[in-house]
């Protein structure tokens, strides 16, 4: 990646930073769809060292598959960010609230929390740089981003590397749905049957959507037939 770091600047080539991105792969893997195509994202403030603001960007190889996700900034991984999205090469087509928006290169779009949003490539290789932060609050890393090198090792089957990125996590963010239910699978995936049920417990209360997902989920098979499973997700 052309990243350069010094004590008082940054620089980041974002086109070549995209493209390893997308040769990483995007969440959790697995067979791509069309609307997945080709898709990447370049950690701006992480691999900068931002402590100030949030800032990332999203890169789409495909035109016509999604370069940033439907969401609303309100879920467990979420931080209620406001978000400035900017097309910095490319074009996109922004869904927000049901609305199309019509964003060619340089366009930027302003969405609130809360609000329902989501973008298609116009091009091939389209990048759209993404900046959030919360209203009158310093700014602090969400949830999702506090585990952002939990997917890769999950991909690999390094459950053990998994849980390690998960526990801190879950100190900044205690009681996270997002996280506990994360580290329920973990413990499920490494045999730990007596270590799942505590934060498994946890994660649906303060989450009630993931009992659906609980109920179908393969990481947590051997629990499957436990009545105590089936009370969790019904």
């Amino acid at each position: 990646m052309a990243t350069t770091t010094t004590r008082t600047y940054g620089v980041l080539s974002l086109g070549e930073a995209a493209e390893e991105a997308a040769q990483q792969g995007f969440g959790l893997g697995g067979p791509p769809t069309p609307d997945d195509g080709r898709r990447g994202r370049v950690s701006i403030r992480r691999d900068l060292d931002i402590n100030s603001f949030g800032v990332n960007a999203f890169y789409q190889a495909s035109s016509g598959a999604f370069v940033i996700g439907e969401h609303a900034e309100d879920g467990p991984g979420a931080s209620g960010h406001e978000e400035l999205y900017v097309v910095v090469r490319g074009s996109a087509t922004f869904t927000v609230d049901g609305d199309e928006v019509d964003a060619p290169n340089g366009t930027a779009v302003f969405v609130r929390p809360g609000t329902k949003r989501s973008a298609r490539a116009g091009e091939d290789g389209t990048i759209v740089l993404a900046v959030g932060g919360k209203p009158g609050e310093a700014w602090s890393m969400s949830p999702g981003e506090s585990i952002s090198g939990f997917f890769g090792l999950y991909r690999e089957k390094d459950y053990e590397g998994a849980l390690a990125i998960l526990r801190p996590a879950l100190d900044v963010h205690p009681g996270n749905a997002l996280i506990l239910y994360n580290i329920a699978c973990m413990e499920s995936c490494l045999g730990n049957a007596d270590a799942v049920w505590e934060p498994l417990e946890q994660a649906l209360a303060a989450g009630p959507q993931f009992k659906e997902t609980a109920a179908k989920d393969e990481d947590l098979e051997p629990l499957r037939e436990d009545p105590r499973f089936q009370a969790l997700v019904a």
